[in-house]
């Protein structure tokens, strides 16, 4: 039975990431990329659908971990009756191809140790074909190639290989386990002393950007370094999580393929990076945006795959039984051919504010986003399937409207500072519709709070970024409203859900837990109205929801006291990273000097580009 969701940490080389238990057990590994089908998949299913454990083989023991300093390298040390060892595990940054490393040190006594490999590709369906080399060994299945090695001998026993050895203080023994494509050479056996050093150096380096200097430093750096893991280096997209069908609440349908990148996602991690000083990385996300929306506007997705992929056909594994039998296990995501107003807005904001931290803008680009507004003038008025990419049919949602206005919005700043051509009178009549159509259509006056849809009564945490996106002030009096109710009604124990799943019509059966992103935005949304100090004690609470090494899912369940949802989930460590620059004052936050686009601080965001072209 796979371990918790907060019992896993994250290890991965920037192209894809494995999941790692206390007990030292690799239980979830897609290869060669986050999309990949999974090599150990033990995490929807059993120890049958593999695994990788390295653990003390007899007797009680305890575990600790944590990740070394300013890195991604993890840590886990073994407390034993005879003694204490300590294992090392990483992804190097790949060259050519992907490595697990696997380094174990006796820091005290002597310990008898125990190595298990089950190695099963396709979701844990297919034993590979193994065979022995003259250093380590081979295991094929179609197109998929691994190569292991040890400095212990290993034998097979039951379709694993298995190791049994005892380690000594100031001994070390090491693993290494390298993919690669069956069809071509072998892959060299990798230098591993080499490889943690290299590591080392290239996460540190990375890390010493960071601009945040608040006393949430260890949260905002944590949560960057795993918004780093979860970019697909040779395109710069940025999936949402590493997993698929980890369940949004045990047992439960509410189960989907977190492996891609959504568009939504763009102005949210846009900002946590250039926030946080990373302009390179904000830089290839934007041009990953750029290149997924090539082609014609009508085609736009809500998603994509990591390398702008359009095609994302959803099937369920029905041979995997789920994590804690939560079924179905899905791959792929229908929910890209839905139509989801809200993106429209989101993608125009996050060039803007590309152009208001980076000064980063073309008109050839804005050509491209023109297109996307001649589209959104003859959509804006029909109803979607939302935000929450709800499968209980279109509705007007209001969120949607909201970031449809957005979209007209910032495409107007943007024309009117930069001088660029375009239809200005007709952007300015539309944006001003819309924005009278949602005060008019979305407020309840019963509520004394903006709905869910036209027509509705329900709420929605979405509409917690009213005033971050400045569509009303703080000070608005439907704003604090809104709040309020999202407060009462939607925050039963102390944390935000997205929605009440009790009785929106959202095409699947109730229950979820809380949805940690936004929790998120009602930080920054009471700091808005007012309320610093309620925001700071919500955040200070949250960041008690991480688990031993600050990671988090997607949800918290507050009853069962533990994380739900796919994991390490990208929207949850951006809100965290946004919401703690909001506490900080900082002027950098979304919907803040929206009127001027050339900042004092513009030409300093720059300087990043132009070391690198120099």
């Amino acid at each position: 039975m796979a371990a918790k969701i907060e019992d896993y940490a994250l290890i991965g080389d920037m192209e894809t990431a494995a999941l790692v238990d206390r007990n030292g057990s690799i239980d979830w590994l897609c290869w060669p990329d986050f999309s990949s089908e999974a090599c150990f998949a033990s995490l929807l299913g059993t120890e049958k659908n593999g695994y990788w454990k390295i653990a003390p083989l007899e007797g009680a023991w305890s575990s600790t971990r944590r990740y070394r300093d300013h890195t991604l390298i993890l840590e886990t040390t073994f407390e034993h009756g005879d003694g204490v060892v300590r294992l090392i595990d990483f992804m190097p940054p790949r060259g050519r191809h992907s490595d697990v490393v696997r380094i174990l040190e006796c820091v005290r006594g002597r310990v008898p140790m125990r190595m298990e490999l089950a190695l099963r590709f396709n979701y844990g369906c297919t034993v590979p074909w193994v065979t022995a080399t003259k250093d380590g060994i081979r295991a094929v299945a179609g197109p998929n190639l691994a190569m292991f090695h040890a400095s212990v001998p290993v034998r097979g026993e039951n379709l694993k290989t298995v190791a049994d050895f005892t380690v000594h203080k100031g001994k070390r023994v090491w693993f290494t386990l390298t993919y690669g494509a069956s069809h071509e050479p072998d892959p060299r056996k990798i230098q591993f002393e080499q490889a943690l050093k290299d590591t080392v150096r290239i996460w540190r380096g990375w890390n010493a950007k960071l601009k945040y200097k608040g006393k949430y430093r260890d949260a905002v750096e944590r949560s960057l370094i795993t918004l780093k893991a979860l970019t697909f280096r040779p395109s710069g997209g940025i999936v949402a999580a590493v997993t698929t069908s980890l369940p949004e609440s045990i047992g439960g349908q509410r189960n989907w393929d977190y492996r891609f990148c959504w568009l939504r996602d763009s102005t949210f991690s846009l900002l946590a990076l250039m926030n946080g000083g990373h302009f390179d990385e904000a830089q290839a996300w934007q041009d990953w945006l750029l290149r997924a929306l090539a082609g014609s506007p009508d085609k736009a997705q809500i998603m994509y795959g990591l390398k702008g992929e359009q095609r994302l056909v959803e099937s369920e594994l029905e041979e995997l039984p789920g994590y804690e039998n939560s079924r179905p296990v899905r791959v792929g995501n229908a929910a890209a051919r839905q139509v989801q107003l809200d993106i429209y807005g989101e993608v125009l904001d996050s060039f803007f504010h590309a152009q208001h931290l980076m000064c980063r803008h073309s008109e050839d680009d804005f050509r491209v986003l023109v297109l996307l507004l001649r589209r959104l003038e003859t959509m804006w008025q029909k109803p979607d399937e939302g935000i929450w990419e709800t499968r209980g049919g279109a509705q007007q949602f209001t969120y949607s409207k909201m970031m449809a206005w957005v979209a007209f919005d910032r495409a107007l700043l943007l024309a009117e500072h930069l001088n660029y051509e375009a239809p200005l009178e007709k952007w300015k009549t539309i944006r001003d519709a819309i924005h009278s159509e949602i005060c008019t259509r979305a407020f309840s006056k019963k509520r004394n709070s903006f709905v869910q849809a036209y027509g509705s009564e329900e709420l929605d945490a979405a509409l917690l970024l009213m005033p971050v996106v400045g569509f009303l002030p703080g000070r608005d009096a439907r704003v604090k409203g809104t709040v309020a109710a999202i407060e009462r009604e939607l925050m039963p124990d102390g944390l935000v859900l997205r929605y009440d799943t009790e009785r929106a019509n959202d095409g699947l059966p109730p229950g979820e837990g809380a949805f940690l992103a936004c929790s998120f935005w009602m930080v920054s949304s009471l700091k808005a109205v007012g309320r610093k100090r309620d925001a700071e004690a919500l955040f200070e609470r949250l960041l008690t929801l991480r688990n031993d090494l600050g990671l988090l899912a997607e949800e918290y369940d507050v009853k069962g006291k533990r994380m739900v949802g796919n994991f390490p989930q990208a929207f949850s460590h951006i809100a965290l990273v946004n919401a703690a620059f909001e506490l900080a004052g900082g002027e950098k936050m979304r919907g803040r000097s929206h009127r001027n686009i050339a900042p004092r601080h513009a030409a300093k965001a720059r300087a990043p580009a132009a070391r690198k072209a120099g």
